[in-house]
């Protein structure tokens, strides 16, 4: 198996994510206020899911918010990993170079 990734894939899924963020609360919100003409239309069992939805509602769009946040800093995390262990292989790649010496090597061929 091979994994390649190029350097912009991480700020990418950042960006994308942190408007998902936004929009994933606002649509929690969203469905509780399209459910408001059905309260009061549930009894028993039903009628105690539905109020718990209604009564958690902004505790729930915190709460995915706050995931959400999570991950965005784990993938910054991830981004600046990637790039300091990108910039530290090309360093020592550099510096490896640096010291050979490449005077004795052959490149003609002898034909």
């Amino acid at each position: 198996m091979k994994f390649a990734m190029g350097a912009g894939v991480l700020s990418t899924l950042a960006q994308k994510t942190s408007t998902s963020t936004d929009d994933l609360g606002a649509l929690v919100r969203e469905l509780a206020a399209a459910a408001e003409p059905l309260e009061g239309k549930f009894n028993g069992a039903g009628r105690a899911a539905f109020d718990r939805f209604r009564a958690r509602t902004e505790q729930i769009a915190v709460e995915l918010d706050t995931a959400l946040a999570s991950v965005l800093t784990g993938i910054g995390g991830m981004d600046r990993a990637f790039a300091e262990g990108d910039q530290t292989m090309a360093d020592e790649t550099r510096s490896a170079e640096s010291g050979a010496s490449f005077s004795a090597a052959r490149f003609s061929t002898g034909r």
